[in-house]
Formats: C-alpha cells, sequence, structure tokens
C-alpha cells in the first residue's frame, strides 16, 4: 500500500533506481498478499474443529496448534518467494528508461500469472469447503434441544460470534478475489493480441481496479468486526475509555444512575399531579 502511494499518487518510483529497494518491493508484495488467505483457511479449519460434536476433535482447537500451524505456514511462504529476489532486477527497456522488472526473455511472466491464479483460486475453494462442514456442524448444534445441550460441550456464545465474523471475512475474500482471477484469465487470453491506445488503457484500467479490488479484503477485518460482533465493539469501546482514563463500568453505572434519576422524575411529577388533579 505505501508502494502504491509513492507509485500511482506521486509519481515516486524510487524502485527503478536501485536493486535493493527493487527487490525488496517485489518480495514483500508477493510475501505479503498470502498470510491472509493462509489464515483463513487455518481458522476455518479451528473453527471446523471446534464446532465438531466430537470431544477428541475439539480438543486440537488450541492455541499452541494455531501458533505452531501459522508460523510453519508463514516461514514456508517466506521462503518460497525467494525466487522473486533472484528473478526481479532493474532493466533498460529503451535508452535512458529503467524498470524494475522480471526477466523479460523467459517464461517467469506465465509461471507468475499461473501460479497467482491457481493460488486463488484453491484458497477460494478450500474456504468454500470448510465453511460448508462448519455451517453443517452449526446445523448440528442448533438442532439438539437445549436442555440436551448442557449435557454435551457446545460452543460458546464467544465462539458463535468469531464464527459469524469469519463467514463475512470468507465472505469478502472471496467475492473479491473473483475479480482477479478474471483479471489473470482475461490477461492470459489477450496476453499475444495487439490492442490499440484506446483498448491498452482500457485494459491498464481494469488491471489496476482489480487489483484495488484484491487488497480490500487485507484491510477490511476491522470493518467486519465492528460490524458483525457484539463483544469485539464493548472491548474497544473499553480500549477507547482506558486510553482516556475511563473506567466502561463507571461510565456505565452513572448513565444507569442518570436513566433511575430520570424514571424517578417522571414518576414524582406524575405523582404530584395527580393530587393536584383529586383536589380539584
Amino acid at each position: 500500500m505505501i508502494g502504491s502511494i509513492f507509485i500511482t499518487g506521486f509519481n515516486i518510483n524510487a524502485q527503478n533506481s536501485n536493486v535493493i529497494l527493487c527487490k525488496l518491493y517485489v518480495y514483500a508484495g508477493y510475501f505479503l498478499s498470502v498470510p491472509l488467505p493462509t489464515i483463513l483457511i487455518l481458522a476455518s479449519i479451528d473453527r471446523l474443529l471446534i464446532s465438531s460434536q466430537n470431544v477428541d476433535t475439539r480438543l486440537y482447537s488450541s492455541k499452541r496448534l494455531a501458533y505452531f500451524s501459522v508460523s510453519i505456514n508463514i516461514f514456508f511462504w517466506f521462503v518460497f518467494f525467494f525466487h522473486v529476489l533472484i528473478k526481479f532486477n532493474i532493466y533498460e527497456l529503451y535508452p535512458g528508461y529503467f524498470v524494475c522488472s522480471y526477466d523479460p526473455s523467459g517464461i517467469y511472466l506465465e509461471f507468475i500469472s499461473y501460479f497467482a491464479l491457481v493460488a486463488t483460486t484453491l484458497f477460494c475453494l478450500i474456504i468454500i469447503i470448510l465453511s460448508m462442514f462448519t455451517f453443517k456442524n452449526v446445523r448440528r448444534i442448533r438442532a439438539v434441544p437445549r436442555q440436551q445441550r448442557k449435557q454435551i460441550r457446545s460452543m460458546t456464545k464467544k465462539d458463535f460470534q468469531m464464527l459469524r465474523c469469519l463467514f463475512v471475512q470468507d465472505i469478502v475474500y472471496i467475492v473479491f478475489s473473483i475479480f482477479l482471477c478474471i483479471d489473470f484469465v482475461y490477461g492470459a487470453a489477450t496476453s499475444n493480441r495487439v490492442q490499440t491506445p484506446l483498448g491498452q488503457a482500457i485494459d491498464n484500467f481494469l488491471s489496476e481496479f482489480f487489483n484495488f479490488l484484491h487488497d480490500i479484503p487485507h484491510c477490511a477485518s476491522f470493518f467486519v468486526f465492528i460490524s458483525v460482533s457484539k463483544a469485539f465493539r464493548t472491548e474497544l469501546k473499553r480500549t477507547i475509555y482506558k486510553i482516556f482514563g475511563k473506567d466502561l463500568m463507571a461510565v456505565r453505572e452513572e448513565e444507569n444512575i442518570q436513566e433511575n434519576a430520570g424514571r424517578d422524575n417522571i414518576e414524582l411529577n406524575v405523582a404530584v399531579v395527580n393530587p393536584i388533579v383529586s383536589q380539584a
């Protein structure tokens, strides 16, 4: 996002003048694009485990396993994208014009494009499948009568809120990732076609617009949680009050006292009016 602000907003292309900055910029762009879907998949697996009616299966939903899984996956992607540091460099397209790009003489562009398309499609399919199984488990829990839910360890209210937030996050990611898949397919289909300047401008605009849509899920988590989870809104309110040196419980008590005082005043006014009416 910072790179896009400097490049697109202020036309500052520092990555085209420094090899190290070029490699780090592109590597960061590729590496930071995969933690979100990876963690969404791991979170979907965790919600699938916690929603199971099998006690042994629910035991796998633990913080230790979550930390281990996230660390292993982040390390895998950290190593996997080392090829970007090798392939990307500063190339002179024509005299006096340098650009940070991949080796134009090989098939590296096709590898990157097909990898992004396959990875995004697989991420979406895995999230959809896990969400369907989790939703099926939740329906089974809902079907159990309330009297029998106490006999088995069911999901807590907090678990249901986290599950709703995860469902919304999954939907947001899938919807906005579809546009990037369309862009990859269209780019591969029209890569060998000669285009007019107007057609090239339209393609560039659509490509940048689809990339912008693809970035939305990476910054939508806060808005999803604040709109879906009441517990998250309460914790956020408590944090804000702590920053300003106030206690949320004390503020609520003051509000309750003011509400009760208002009700007492209304009752007192009614009690005073009734004797006056009676005397009249």
